[in-house]
């Protein structure tokens, strides 16, 4: 039986449940990731000024957040134990819902940061369990679903640039503009109550294969996501602060981000779904690292030339990056359950790596006075990726999957 099995019975709840409204389930977690992430970057000086907690601080909003969603990955496999998804899942999204609603009350920096951390904590659960229960619930269409999800989980992050800055505009409150996120989880809550089915924990399954952790494909499978989601990281934190000391304002600076999320969404479902064709993957993930590079340096040499230019072709590399490597960590494994935990594996190492760039990028920002030497860092880890992407041939998934050598 799958760790993922959310259908065992014909009075089960979530048997009953339709795949259009799996699906709307899918887009409104998606949806929900994120936000948390981009909106406090677009407001970064406001929020500094009014906590008083110089602005380097704030990249702990991002730093923790994520290695508590590596953490929560690895924990998932062995929760689905000793809890039924349902408890998991709604538990998630009440800890992110909970997490966004504090920061209306927050009195200085280090209760925003433990906000963050709820938050992180939340999305950590959603995010691990989420590739496994599409390949699950959609095992005719995992590519397509993983695409759909990857774009809602990007747009999400679009609506978080977009609508904060507005949000804190009309009440005259980042606070308020922060705490408006709760209110699309509270949706997703709901759904997540009526779609989820009322199951016993999975005591049955077979204990999560942490021996996947032996393998070196798997090691770098995490070093490949890591590196391309720290430059996500880096961007959702400093990049509107980067225009900012440009002269932009923070709406303006926050559109940006906002097309910048736009474009990951649609590459993050195009990609996969043109991707879908062939099971080699990897024309495709070159593709989109070669648009990281191309961004990246854009906004090294050239970031007032054609900014939204930049952000679009940095957002279809990162987007598209991010949806096809969770599809790469799927195809390893025929069955849900071998294949949700080595993207849970993927995930657990992979974002504490990508927490660090954009502590990484402000420091070198003090050190350089400014942001170009980390956008170069970025653009040449997107180069490592692609000479390590290499090794992604189909032909030699199970072969890597099953031998305990040294070659990965």
């Amino acid at each position: 039986m799958s760790s993922f099995q959310t259908a065992p019975s014909a009075t089960s709840t979530g048997a009953q449940a339709s795949p259009g409204l799996w699906l709307a389930f899918v887009i409104l977690v998606g949806l929900n990731l994120r936000p948390f992430f981009t909106s406090s970057g677009t407001l970064a000086r406001q929020v500094a000024q009014g906590l008083d907690m110089p602005l380097s601080s704030l990249a702990w909003l991002t730093l923790l957040p994520m290695m508590v969603m590596g953490l929560g990955a690895f924990c998932m496999p062995s929760l689905r134990r000793v809890l039924a998804l349902r408890h998991v899942l709604i538990t998630s999204l009440w800890l992110l819902c909970l997490g966004c609603a504090l920061r209306w009350f927050v009195p200085n920096g280090a209760s925003l940061i433990a906000t963050a951390l709820l938050c992180g904590l939340g999305v950590s659960l959603l995010q691990a369990g989420m590739p496994g229960l599409i390949k699950e619930q959609f095992p005719r269409h995992i590519a397509q679903v993983t695409g759909v999800y990857s774009a809602t989980l990007m747009g999400g992050g679009a609506l978080g640039a977009q609508i904060t800055p507005w949000v804190s505009s009309l009440t005259d409150s980042w606070r308020i503009a922060l705490a408006f996120w709760a209110l699309p989880i509270s949706v997703a809550l709901w759904i997540a109550w009526k779609v989820v089915p009322r199951q016993a924990p999975g005591a049955q399954l077979s204990p999560p294969s942490l021996s996947l952790l032996a393998r070196p494909r798997t090691w770098t499978l995490i070093v490949c996501f890591g590196l391309i989601n720290g430059g996500y990281a880096s961007l959702v934190t400093w990049l509107a602060t980067f225009y900012q000391d440009r002269g932009w304002t923070a709406e303006s600076s926050g559109s940006l981000v906002a097309v910048l999320s736009v474009a990951q969404a649609f590459a993050a479902f195009g990609l996969p779904t043109l991707a879908a064709r062939n099971k080699d993957r990897r024309r495709w993930v070159w593709l989109a690292l070669a648009c990281q590079v191309a961004g990246f340096l854009a906004f090294a040499f050239v970031p007032d030339l054609a900014p939204y230019t930049w952000a679009i072709v940095i957002g279809i590399g990162l987007g598209g990056c991010f949806s096809l490597l969770l599809l790469v960590a799927l195809d390893h494994f025929p069955d849900a359950a071998r294949a949700g935990t080595l993207s849970a594996l993927m995930q657990g190492g992979g974002f504490p790596i990508a927490a660090l760039f954009p502590m990484i990028s402000v420091q070198l920002r003090e050190l350089s006075n400014g942001f170009q030497t980390g956008w170069i860092l970025h653009a040449a880890m997107a180069l490592l990726v692609a000479v390590m992407a290499w090794r992604f041939q189909p032909a030699h998934y199970a072969e890597k999957m099953k031998q305990q050598g040294h070659q990965s």
